[in-house]
């Protein structure tokens, strides 16, 4: 990846949003302020600095390096590319579960033991995604293990969005811009504010957005650790999910509000 020139803009919106000075993002990072300020006035952050600025702000760090364009550290990114083809099961088959059931499989999968890293995490396609706010937000759901195809099918569950696969591709490739909705039901699944993904992405938000629902809420955190896992680790949760869900079929999505 390279760098993105718009992150200190992106940054200082989300300051703004929440009424958070340069100083005290300083302090809570434990850098100087010239360093919050010279992110403001778009360098790049190092490595170091985007950590500490993820800790300070509640992010989780790697979506911080994809949104700055850096390349992300081997140590934040998934254990295992081929689990991949589980993550969409697992999170489609938990939310159709009560919630105390999609909280017995996230503590299971909490719980399991980390296996090492046996090989280079590639979520990139042949050709690079574009440095668009679609394209960022794309890199984060692959940094969930998450491809075009399990995008589709969790956001069509979850979100009122239903958009086929080939058009996920075409917000990666930068060709379709994000919309109000787009990025609500994004925030859903990243697990982030949906007030502060659109100042992170410059997508102005017409009304205040609903809180997520449970059901997302849950997703997010389902995506969020299954990217600890193997991908014989992800077939086993699958399986689990999926016996937990029994025999309940019926078709489900959550009614958010439209735009």
């Amino acid at each position: 990846m390279t760098n993105s020139p718009d992150f200190g803009m992106a940054l200082g919106r989300l300051l703004d949003g929440r009424g958070v000075g340069v100083q005290h993002l300083a302090d809570l990072a434990g850098v100087t302020a010239d360093e919050i300020r010279a992110v403001l006035a778009r360098e790049t952050p190092g490595e170091g600095l985007l950590r500490r600025l993820a800790t300070a702000l509640g992010f989780h760090a790697v979506d911080l390096f994809v949104l700055a364009g850096v390349e992300v550290p081997a140590d934040l990114a998934p254990l295992d590319a081929a689990a991949a083809s589980w993550v969409p099961n697992i999170v489609m088959d938990a939310v159709h579960l009560p919630s105390a059931g999609r909280r017995e499989l996230l503590q299971i999968i909490r719980s399991l033991p980390r296996e090492e890293r046996r090989s280079r995490f590639a979520p990139e396609k042949p050709a690079p995604l574009a440095d668009s706010p679609g394209g960022r937000l794309i890199r984060m759901c692959r940094y969930r293990n998450l491809k075009w195809s399990g995008l589709a099918h969790i956001l069509a569950v979850v979100t009122p969005t239903y958009l086929s696969t080939s058009t996920y591709g075409v917000i990666s490739d930068g060709h379709k811009e994000l919309t109000p909705r787009l990025v609500t039901d994004f925030a859903a699944i990243l697990g982030i504010e949906a007030r502060e993904l659109a100042a992170l992405t410059g997508v102005f938000l017409p009304e205040t957005p609903e809180p997520a629902a449970p059901e997302a809420v849950d997703a997010a955190a389902l995506l969020w650790e299954v990217r600890c896992l193997s991908a014989t680790q992800a077939q086993h949760v699958a399986e689990l999910a999926d016996s937990m869900r029994g025999d309940s079929r019926t078709e489900y999505r959550l009614n958010l509000p439209a735009w």
